[in-house]
């Protein structure tokens, strides 16, 4: 007989760890204990040899489907002579080397559970056990017990109680196990703070049929929620919260629901169904936007989630008239919501109950809430499938905290993102945490929800930064804020230029040491020479980035204010090509126009960029797919919905120059301003693009004996763009790193700014 001390690290907390091990342990007939700690999971084994061993390799090869086992260390120990194996109490203090869980859907398993009328737990809208319901969202910190999350003030009733502390059930040790006789209590509110009669549920559906617009406390934030098939209850939402043209989210039942109104593969139907429940954009069917009128006007695709919290399962359950077991889960349900952040403005989501009667004040008719608390705000994730892969454009509820794995170990770096779809990373050993998406700091409450949010982080992680990244831009929010937190503790301060970071997001995701070059298309992003960038092809070596090249710059008529107006941007591609003459004809109706083609005409107000983005914005401008836009990068989807509609054409013939590094697409703009069918002008601006882009990369590759492309950017959302260039440069022989793990548009910013800050500290 031998004893040995097992440390177990990784995700193994809030998942279910410590139960699966005290099965094993008696199946194996190893006695002892299990125990959290601020490491991770901690185990005192006694037995023979083989006995152990067979506890180390299954310890990772069968854990909960919810863990993620990095590490099984075992070391001697002095045996203790136990009889039997025990859990034991949480251990507190020491460094702490673990994660909180993610927030997932119910399992299986307590589906069946919520739809038997037998049961003790029918139609409980906080059903959980180990193996699914919210973590990350009511955790305050370390080690994961009740006593940490906001299920504390809910003691347990003696038949949950008995659950809790019998090893042979599925609720031994979960942490957020409670009952309708001893959790969380809903109640539906009208906006003034009165209860409103009737069952909660069944009065809010009763309530969203009828056309009304109803706040849902969800487990990261509220959700407004309406009939998706009333296109007045529709526009009334876009109008009290200002949403204009911005596409709405579906919630539907399940894939055969979604199948009415989109076309559904294989892989996205398991991402719609997998626990995580992101929204996942799809292709839409014909007559869609007729169908959901103002749903998603205009775009190729719809986003739809499938439900994620007991209470949306509820809601589609009351819709069936209450019935009777599962075998109504996977059948075509009529019943289709919209869902949205409930948020006034781009204010980050609104989590507390008052907040949510106060905030929410002229944009809800009711709210659907309850009495457990959410701690930390946390927005749907938002995910597309295409066949070079999966493609995070939010990441967020049900993927944070999850770490990003790091080639090597350094310092704790804290770096603060960018100023729009801003998220922060903390680093810790080999390990990269980026926060859930925070949003467009423009507000003052987005610039509390950030503060907030690195306070957070530091706190669950016990790490203190040796060193504060930010963005190279002086007036963004979080550069003020890393200035202000490196001064106040002493903190040495490193700023990232913005396209170095985006390159280098991929670098830390796929573990790069050598040189890379790195094609980074975006918006907009200050340059290291003060100008505004967006189309640039760089090397990037670690902490050193180099600019090789460009796209042909286009003025910016108004400044800033040409990003929210394509004409604006098409009037600056006409006087590039030096028919500046034709901009008050074509533009006629839009105001100002005359004024816009003096200002290019003279170079007055008009600072130019390589944007990518921009060109986007003018080839929609003189498709007349988009004047105006109402919100980023809508002429972009716009364009490529139009262009996938269409279908594949050949590049334009010499569409594109090089000049010394610089890419010149004046013979594409000139195709587009000549254009009369704006669809096939769309497919043609999309495969000349693709075809410049890869001819661009492949000549500089040659040059620079580099055959491995980094590609970050919002542009590499679009489908076409990212699929198109893959397979332009696969028989070139490119290895291309894309954005697997984190979006490739400035939700990813933190994550290079992290690994540019530790590659400059190892140089040190």
């Amino acid at each position: 007989m031998i004893a040995e001390c097992i440390r177990v690290t990784g995700v193994v907390q809030g998942v279910g760890f410590r139960p699966f091990v005290w099965r094993l342990a008696n199946e194996l007939g190893v006695s002892g204990w299990v125990r959290n700690d601020a490491a991770g999971v901690e185990i005192h084994a006694e037995g023979e040899p083989d006995q152990l061993a067979a506890l180390r390799c299954r310890l990772s090869l069968e854990a909960p489907r919810l863990a993620r086992v990095d590490a099984v260390v075992a070391a001697p120990a002095a045996r203790q002579r136990l009889r039997g194996f025990v859990i034991a109490e949480s251990q507190t203090g020491g460094i702490n080397a673990t994660a909180i869980g993610h927030d997932t859907a119910p399992c299986a398993e307590c589906l069946v559970e919520m739809f038997d009328p037998a049961g003790r737990r029918w139609r409980h809208a906080f059903i959980t056990c180990t193996h699914c319901g919210p973590r990350y969202t009511l955790t305050r910190s370390l080690p994961y017990d009740r006593a940490s999350t906001s299920l504390a003030k809910f003691p347990l009733c003696p038949d949950c109680a008995r659950e809790y502390g019998d090893p042979a059930d599925r609720r031994f040790h979960a942490e957020t196990l409670c009952c309708p006789a001893c959790g969380p209590q809903l109640a539906l509110l009208d906006m003034a703070g009165k209860a409103m009669p009737g069952e909660p549920l069944a009065e809010c559906l009763r309530l969203i049929r009828s056309g009304a617009i109803v706040a849902i406390k969800g487990l990261g934030g509220f959700n407004l929620v309406c009939d998706a098939r009333n296109p007045a209850a529709v526009a009334e939402l876009r109008q009290r919260k200002y949403r204009e043209e911005k596409p709405f989210a579906l919630l539907l039942a399940n894939v055969a629901s979604a199948q009415i109104f989109a076309e559904v593969d294989a892989a996205e139907s398991v991402l719609l169904e997998s626990a995580e429940r992101p929204i996942v954009l799809l292709n839409k069917k014909p007559g869609v936007d007729a169908m959901l009128p103002g749903v998603a006007p205009g775009l190729a695709c719809l986003g739809v989630m499938l439900p994620v919290t007991p209470i949306q399962w509820l809601l589609f359950h009351a819709a069936t008239g209450c019935s009777v077991g599962t075998s109504w889960l996977q059948a075509e349900q009529a019943l289709a919501l919209v869902s949205t952040s409930a948020n006034p403005g781009d204010e980050p989501l609104v989590i507390g109950n008052a907040e949510a009667l106060e905030r929410l004040a002229g944009i809800a008719d009711a709210v659907l809430l309850h009495d457990r608390d959410i701690l930390v705000r946390c927005d749907d994730s938002v995910l597309a499938t295409a066949p070079s892969g999966m493609a995070f454009v939010r990441r967020a509820r049900g993927y944070t905290p999850r770490a990003i794995r790091l080639p090597a170990a350094g310092p704790s770096v804290l770096a603060l993102g960018a100023g729009l779809k801003n998220t922060v990373c903390v680093t810790r050993g080999n390990e990269a945490f980026v926060s859930q998406h925070v949003g467009d700091l423009e507000s003052a409450a987005s610039r509390i929800f950030l503060e907030e949010t690195v306070t957070h982080l530091l706190n669950i992680l016990e790490v203190e930064p040796a060193l504060v990244a930010h963005d190279l831009h002086p007036d963004f929010h979080s550069t003020r804020f890393a200035e202000e937190f490196s001064s106040q503790r002493g903190l040495p301060l490193l700023a990232v230029q913005h396209h170095h970071a985006h390159i280098a997001a991929l670098l830390a995701e796929h573990g790069i040491a050598e040189p890379v070059l790195g094609l980074a298309l975006d918006g907009v992003g200050l340059g290291s020479d003060g100008g505004i960038w967006g189309g640039e092809l760089l090397q990037v070596n670690g902490a050193d980035s180099q600019r090789l090249g460009h796209l042909l710059p286009l003025a910016l008529p108004g400044g800033d204010r040409a990003a929210r107006g394509p004409w604006r941007m098409a009037a600056s591609a006409l006087q590039m090509l030096n028919r500046g003459d034709e901009i008050t004809r074509r533009f006629s109706t839009q105001p100002g126009a005359a004024a816009i083609a003096e200002m290019l005409a003279k170079g007055v107000r008009t600072p130019s960029t390589s944007s990518l983005g921009r060109y986007f914005d003018a080839a929609a401008g003189l498709l007349k797919v988009s004047s105006v836009a109402s919100f980023e990068g809508q002429a972009a989807m716009l364009l490529e919905g139009l262009a996938i509609k269409h279908g594949t054409v050949a590049p334009l013939p010499g569409g594109w120059r090089l000049n010394d590094g610089m890419l010149d697409l004046r013979p594409l703009l000139a195709a587009m301003a000549d254009c009369d069918d704006a669809a096939y002008g769309a497919s043609l601006f999309h495969a000349t693009l693709v075809a410049a882009l890869a001819d661009w990369v492949d000549v500089t590759g040659q040059a620079r004996g580099i055959r491995t492309l980094a590609c970050g950017g919002g542009c590499f959302l679009n489908r076409i763009l990212c699929d198109g260039l893959a397979a332009a440069l696969a028989p070139k022989d490119f290895r291309l790193l894309l954005a697997r793990q984190l979006p490739p548009n400035d939700g990813g910013i933190s994550l290079g700014q992290a690994w540019v800050a530790l590659q400059t500290l190892r140089k040190k």
